[in-house]
């Protein structure tokens, strides 16, 4: 094989492999949504001569509680906010406790870690509600979330009807649903935290007593959060200041190739 030869080849190959580093470049940057989990209808539709299936994801229901400060709130109150939501009772001796403290955690980093900051933190809501209702009056609450340190503004800990509560966790989160996990429906006790997006459509379940999972759902609020921005640029939009290097590339490599493979003139 001759020089001219071999230096057209080269600069051929040269082509994938310089698209395939800018395109790792964008995309070691992108992320994975978190997923939907549960979906009330799905219907065939037809879009531009192609027939697809549309998926109605299950939206929680709406509900009237009384808060820590004895206020009637309602999901509806929450406009486009990312909610986080778990169950718990003032009294409990075990698990609450603990997970209320990691809740905290969560509720102070959104004004002090890094990956909030881009993030308006009035967007997200916490949501804890109690599953002994009959003894958690607003007071009982109040009391709670003052020793926790708990900022009413974006942390509820709700109180109300039993079955209310009970009929939300069970049919509208469907906490024990997504596992196999199981759950006593006549006392609900456990350290799942359930992540809803702008839609109120369950988007993850986590153990909010272990750490791991607590970075995935921080991260996963994060991701949430940049799904409902729609100011927010795909990390594709990095290889744009790159276009025209790489039009110039290609164009150079298809000169070259063709200026080498010329005939050599008798």
């Amino acid at each position: 094989m001759s020089k001219k030869a071999l230096t057209a080849v080269l600069l051929a190959v040269m082509i994938p492999v310089i698209s395939y580093l800018l395109v790792k470049r964008a995309s070691d940057h992108a992320v994975g949504m978190p997923g939907r989990y549960f979906y009330d209808s799905v219907s065939t539709v037809i879009r531009d001569g192609k027939t697809l299936n549309d998926t109605i994801w299950h939206s929680v229901q709406d509900f009237k509680l009384q808060n820590q400060l004895g206020k009637t709130v309602s999901l509806a109150d929450l406009p486009g906010k990312v909610i986080v939501a778990d169950f718990f009772f003032t009294r409990c001796p075990s698990i609450c406790p603990k997970l209320t403290a990691n809740i905290r955690k969560l509720q102070d980093a959104l004004s002090t870690k890094d990956q909030f900051k881009q993030l308006n933190p009035s967007y997200i809501q916490f949501i804890s509600f109690s599953v002994d209702p009959e003894r958690d009056s607003f007071p009982a609450l109040k009391a709670y979330g003052d020793k926790y340190g708990i900022n009413p503004d974006v942390w509820w800990l709700l109180t109300g009807p039993k079955k209310q509560i009970y009929d939300f966790s069970l049919n509208e989160l469907k906490l024990g649903q997504s596992d196999g996990e199981g759950v006593d429906s006549n006392f609900i006790h456990t350290q799942k935290l359930v992540l809803l997006d702008k839609e109120h459509v369950v988007r993850g379940y986590y153990n909010g007593l272990d750490s791991v999972d607590l970075t995935k759902l921080a991260n996963d609020m994060v991701f949430i959060m940049l799904e409902k921005d729609k100011q927010y640029v795909s990390p594709l939009v990095e290889l744009r200041p790159l276009l025209p290097i790489v039009i110039f590339i290609l164009l150079a490599t298809a000169g070259a190739v063709i200026y080498l493979s010329r005939k050599p003139k008798a």
